[in-house]
């Protein structure tokens, strides 16, 4: 089936190989002219090219003279040309697809063709790298084509202020991570006016390890979140005491493979004695149902000193693809409360969430989205039915001369580190260059403890600062380094045979205190001189490394997923350079522990292998695919879950974000107003006049609660007098005599506040009501999700549930939203300052723009690992502030059947609070008065 599907996604391929080959050789026909312009004429070719697509020439016309401008800009500043086959890669990246190209086939100079190209339409280009050091390393070193080219070149990353940053994305072509793209969207969206938005738009991306930040990192979202409400910490201790209780296995099961965990019937018997409830999974007690399960995992699936370590009375969590200590990152969803009550610190409090995106749904946002990797293969059917990115594999400049060794299986983890240690020394002893991947801290230390009773000098790289890993791993390809880095560290950087000349002349720059930004000028005058002497340096030093075999690559453990393995394989053998690959591994690994090591046991077990005698054997080799295999099929159906979840939540968010961007344009809100308050005045009147006949309506119960909506100027007595009497008396002729009463109290409101100061006080009312609820159904849904698993216990499909009582609950705020601004509209007591554009209006219980941002929390994925989260403040810094939501919450609260048939009969989703819908959705009815009030009697 894998195959049939490969061959599917393959149809095509050939022909735009073709193309591509196509676009490089146009570029090479101009590449002779380019190189008689002078600097002058280079840089005016971005004027020429700017208008004559603004005349209606295409991008795709432009291609081969931007290309060649590139090319020959990148020549004369850094002294590198872009090879055929990077022009292809250019073209892929520019016809919106992945090129997939081998580490060290230079993707970062790659990116340049395709940004400058689409920078030419002056709507602003995105690169995307895996952390804060890269961005600022290839802003600087490929901003030096594009200042040669007359284009300008920003770089976001953490700690800027909002100031800085609109400057940064103000440039022709942008460099930053995918989180701090994700959260200046957010952050947007949050805003109090048009001038406080840093982003302009989301027109064209580059992603580079783009597998990594669209596949690894899909799992976990971006949050912003700030204070929450309500305490729930001591329901962690309370069920932390109680999961102690509990015995595996007759109480609960666990599933390892799976990490999840099952409360068996006589643990909830147990929880329901200890708690003195009757039935656990009644709706009320549903939060409880997170505590008790967070408890359990905590107890039975998170180990002290493997997942996480205690340390100063905290709770920090261990990466489990870098083994680093993740200093201010938690888990989320609750679990990094429950293992802090484990373990008996003080259990931090949780924070509500005002504002998430996926990062799924966040570069769907892109007109025109690509990547580059050198391990997307693997990915191809996810990318293609997830962000619509195909995978083109350009070929290698050079053939590759890299030798990938077959897996070495040892019986125990000694002794296979005992020979990994021997060909190690082995090696280093004749001067080659060895590079070795582990999958922890834990192990990295063993080996270099073991590596030093050997006397081999060696760096290790466990460092949490991606400037020290960057030159650890630039340097990994000298004469004689050992260098023992987890799997994924350093990832983004080249690891040359003599080192890395770019990087150790930036280095060079650096420590002669000069800046592209600060000393522009001397930068450049310097750079050429410094660039050819470290150089020639690296050459001398390069042409020893490739006569000992070139850089050996050893791995110590397979990894869960294949391209992880790759990526850590790839490092040798860059640009046609020698080198070697092996990877030693023990039936004591996780992998084989977890996941069909059977027949490998089988194996061994039968033989008379010693300990210290290694086995080649495919039965094992087969058991190891078989079970990356399993685990890669695991996670795409997590990120696929995820995906689906977050397309409900999408849809509203779309919705929502529109009508924020419709006030902060300046939209002027008084027509939209005015059909607030009359949608709001039908709703009363109708569930006031909805049951038995005139003469038994409560009158007075409609005009008091009138009166807190807006100041009612009419009377009971003039309705009567005008309409005849109570038996003659319509719904609707009530709803007409308050609609005309409620207009003229609308037009009196504007003459007391002056038409200037009502404007502004519509848009600070609807924008307060649409974020506090906003915030509010954030936390519905996200309530909703917890407890929306259970329906599959009533033969119910979860997805479809959530998609129904979400719409619903969505359309309960749209009513909120209305109703709370007519009323504040009425009745806020405002006061009125300045006059003409630079009017002001304050009121008490009216937010104020920007209120508590010093108090927000930013949770992301790591940088380095997918599963965990990393909590910032506005600042960028990194803080110990949960970032999973609330969930003390006592009482469930599920939408009435009413809505549901509602909202599974309206074909087209959720609207804005003005009434329009986001693209492509279609009509529904709205939720009226009478329907909020069955449910809230259905709650009580």
């Amino acid at each position: 089936m894998a195959n049939v599907l490969e061959r599917a996604l393959r149809v095509g391929e050939g022909r735009l190989r073709r193309r591509l080959k196509g676009y490089a050789q146009a570029v090479d026909h101009l590449e002779e002219d380019f190189k008689t312009l002078t600097d002058d004429e280079l840089k005016h070719e971005t004027v020429e090219l700017r208008e004559r697509y603004a005349a209606g020439e295409s991008l795709d016309d432009l291609l081969p003279e931007a290309f060649a401008a590139v090319r020959e800009a990148a020549s004369r500043t850094l002294g590198m040309r872009h090879f055929e086959v990077q022009l292809m890669g250019g073209a892929a990246l520019h016809l919106g697809n992945i090129a997939e190209m081998k580490t060290g086939e230079g993707k970062t100079l790659v990116a340049t063709l395709a940004a400058y190209l689409n920078a030419i339409a002056a709507q602003g280009v995105h690169v995307i790298t895996v952390n804060d050091y890269l961005a600022s390393y290839q802003s600087e070193l490929m901003g030096r084509i594009f200042r040669a080219l007359g284009m300008t070149t920003g770089c976001i990353v953490s700690g800027q202020n909002p100031v800085e940053r609109r400057e940064q994305y103000a440039a022709d072509i942008t460099y930053g991570t995918n989180n701090e793209f994700g959260f200046d969207y957010l952050r947007d969206n949050m805003a109090w006016q048009a001038s406080d938005m840093v982003q302009r738009g989301h027109y064209f991306a580059v992603v580079d390890e783009v597998d990594s930040i669209l596949i690894d990192e899909a799992r976990t979202p971006l949050i912003i979140s700030g204070p929450s409400s309500g305490e729930a910490n001591r329901w962690f201790t309370e069920f932390s005491n109680l999961a102690k209780k509990l015995i595996p296995e007759v109480d609960f099961e666990v599933d390892e493979k799976k990490r999840t965990v099952g409360v068996l019937e006589p643990g909830i018997e147990k929880v329901e004695d200890y708690l003195g409830i009757d039935n656990l999974y009644e709706s009320a007690n549903t939060p409880l149902i997170s505590f008790l399960n967070n408890s359990i995992k905590a107890r039975a699936l998170f180990k002290k000193d493997k997942d996480y370590v205690v340390m100063n009375g905290e709770v920090l969590i261990v990466d489990e693809h870098t083994g680093r200590i993740l200093q201010g990152r938690r888990y989320n969803e609750g679990i990094h409360q429950a293992i802090e009550a484990k373990e008996g610190v003080a259990v931090k409090a949780e924070n509500q969430t005002l504002a998430t995106v996926t990062l799924q749904n966040y570069f769907r946002l892109y007109s025109k989205l690509s990547g580059m990797t050198g391990t997307a293969e693997t990915e191809a059917a996810e990318f293609m039915s997830t962000y619509k990115l195909g995978v083109v594999a350009i070929p290698t400049n050079r053939p590759m001369q890299r030798i990938d060794q077959s897996d070495l299986i040892y019986k125990n983890e000694q002794s296979k580190f005992e020979q990994v240690v021997a060909d190690i020394a082995k090696r280093h002893e004749v001067g080659q260059p060895v590079l070795v991947g582990t999958t922890s801290v834990e192990k990295s230390e063993l080996l270099s403890r073991m590596l030093a009773k050997k006397g081999v000098k060696h760096e290790v790289l466990n460092a949490k600062n991606h400037a020290r890993e960057a030159a650890i791993v630039a340097q990994a390809g000298r004469l004689g380094s050992v260098t023992v880095a987890t799997n994924m560290a350093g990832r983004g950087t080249d690891v040359m045979l003599g080192g890395n000349a770019e990087f150790l002349a930036v280095a060079e720059m650096n420590s002669r205190e000069l800046n592209p930004t600060e000393t522009p000028d001397d930068y450049e005058d310097a750079w050429d001189d410094v660039f050819a002497n470290v150089k020639a340096e690296v050459e001398k030093e390069a042409k020893k490394v490739v006569d000992v075999g070139g850089l050996y690559v050893l791995g110590t453990e397979r990894h869960e997923s294949r391209r992880i393995d790759n990526q850590l394989r790839g490092r040798s053998g860059r640009q046609g350079d020698p080198g070697e690959s092996r990877f030693y591994l023990s039936l004591q690994d996780d992998l084989m522990r977890l996941f069909n090591s059977g027949a490998a046991e089988a194996l061994m077990g039968r033989s008379t292998v010693p300990d210290d005698l290694a086995i080649e054997s495919k039965v094992v080799s087969r058991a190891i695919r078989s079970a990356q295999a399993q685990v890669e099929s695991r996670n795409a159906e997590i990120r696929k879950n995820v995906l689906k979840y977050d397309d409900v939540l999408n849809r509203q968010r779309e919705a929502i974000y529109g009508d924020r961007r419709h006030i902060l344009e300046g939209d002027d809100l008084k027509d939209r107003v005015q059909h607030f308050l009359t949608g709001v005045v039908t709703e009363v009147v109708d569930v006031h006049t909805a049951d038995g006949h005139s003469e038994e309506w409560d009158f007075d119960a409609l005009w008091t609660e009138l009166k807190t909506m807006y100041p009612i100027g009419i009377t009971v007595d003039e309705v009567l007098t005008e309409g005849g009497a109570r038996g003659k008396l319509t719904s609707a002729f009530i709803a007409k005599e308050i609609h005309s009463d409620a207009a003229i109290a609308y037009e009196r409101r504007e003459q007391q506040l002056g038409e200037t100061a009502m404007r502004e006080l519509e848009r600070r009312v609807v924008l307060s009501v649409i974020d506090r609820r906003w915030r509010d159904h954030l936390y519905e849904m996200d309530y909703l999700k917890d407890g929306i698993g259970l329906r599959a216990m009533a033969q119910r499909d979860p997805l479809i549930e959530y998609q129904r009582e979400g719409f619903a609950l969505f359309q309960t705020m749209m009513g909120q939203i209305r109703e709370e601004s007519v009323g504040f509209l009425f009745n806020l007591e405002v006061k009125v300052s300045g006059g003409g554009e630079s009017t002001t209006v304050q009121a008490r219980g009216l937010e104020a723009a920007g209120d508590s941002s010093a108090a927000l929390s930013y949770s992301a994925p790591s940088a380095d690992a997918a599963g965990e989260v990393e909590v910032r403040n506005e600042r960028g810094q990194v803080e110990r502030a949960a970032s999973a939501r609330a969930q003390q919450r006592q009482s469930q609260q599920t939408a009435p059947q009413q809505q549901l048939q509602q909202a599974q009969s309206a074909q087209g989703g959720p609207r804005g609070a003005f009434g329009q819908r986001p693209e492509g959705a279609a009509a529904d009815a709205p939720l009226n008065r009478s329907q909020r009030r069955a449910q809230e009697k259905r709650k009580k």
